[in-house]
């Protein structure tokens, strides 16, 4: 059965596309595109068809079947995301991992940057620190962790991650299920 709101959402993050800027394109509201791509609601086929345009796919891309399930990814099929505010970026490294019970990135900070801070949700957390060094803030505790670390946590309270020095850092964060 192929997930709609999962493709929906893929795509609109490999183009680097908010709800609301989705929603704008296609005359709906940021409401209906987050109940879509959380499989609360479905879409007519007049709404799909106006979707698929704004994301510049064409219907039959959207439904076309991967046959096997892949299992070596490489640069080609993972994609970046910028975020300029906090001075991080997100790679996802599996595509397509929402459908999957985890979900790995690679998240690379700026010096002085930081991840999004995410609030607390189900299920578990782990990460190792490939370059430089981060602190992991967990509600009121905060942890340095320097190149070889890792961590493991309950997400129970809001989590991010900060990058107080002066080189850049990269980080293998898997979360499960799935919350990037």
């Amino acid at each position: 059965m192929i997930d709609i709101g999962d493709r929906i959402k893929r795509q609109r993050q490999k183009l680097g596309l908010t709800q609301e800027e989705l929603a704008a394109r296609t005359e709906l509201s940021k409401g209906f595109i987050s109940q879509l791509e959380r499989n609360l609601t479905s879409p007519s086929i007049a709404t799909l068809m106006d979707i698929l345009e704004a994301l510049g796919m064409d219907i039959s891309d959207f439904f076309a079947k991967n046959g096997d399930e892949k299992v070596v990814f490489t640069p080609d099929d993972m994609f970046v995301k910028d975020d300029d505010e906090v001075g991080s970026s997100i790679c996802w490294l599996v595509p397509n991992a929402q459908k999957n019970e985890l979900e790995p990135i690679m998240v690379t900070i700026k010096a002085g940057g930081s991840t999004s801070p995410d609030d607390p949700h189900e299920g578990e957390e782990f990460g190792y620190v490939l370059s430089g060094s981060v602190t992991l803030v967990l509600g009121l505790h905060r942890f340095k962790l320097h190149k070889g670390s890792s961590f493991c946590f309950k997400p129970t309270e809001v989590h991010y991650l900060v990058n107080n020095a002066q080189r850049e850092a990269r980080v293998i964060w898997v979360a499960t299920p799935p919350s990037f």
